[in-house]
């Protein structure tokens, strides 16, 4: 079982910039992908950005061009940088990690973005 650790997260005025990190205890295991989901309430869980282990970036097209996300191979970690956040952009951000079989979750951190 993989463990994650999340952090960063809070509350921003719009255009305002937040960090989230999200560390994995996954050992030297590859190839992997780690990115973010968030989920607005009421609504389906949404794919933020990804990265593989040979790095690899994927994002979803309303964050392009606002959102970097970057990581690091040991540990496996995963960072993404939140910039000219939109009211919109308000949800709980989950961590993710697979690898294989292997499927794990961190615990979620909200943004909350304040026009």
């Amino acid at each position: 079982q993989v463990q994650l650790v999340e952090s960063g997260g809070g509350l921003v005025q719009a255009g305002g910039s937040l960090t989230l990190s999200c560390a994995a205890s996954a050992g030297r295991l590859r190839p992997y992908t780690m990115g973010w989901y968030r989920q607005e309430p009421g609504k389906q869980l949404e794919l933020v950005a990804s990265l593989t282990s040979d790095g690899t970036s994927n994002y979803v097209d309303s964050v392009k061009g606002r959102f970097t996300i970057s990581g690091d191979n040991v540990p496996s970690s995963v960072f993404l940088q939140m910039d000219s956040l939109k009211p919109e952009d308000t949800a709980v951000y989950y961590c993710y990690f697979m690898s294989l079989a292997i499927e794990s979750w961190g615990q979620g951190t909200q943004v909350t973005v304040s026009s």
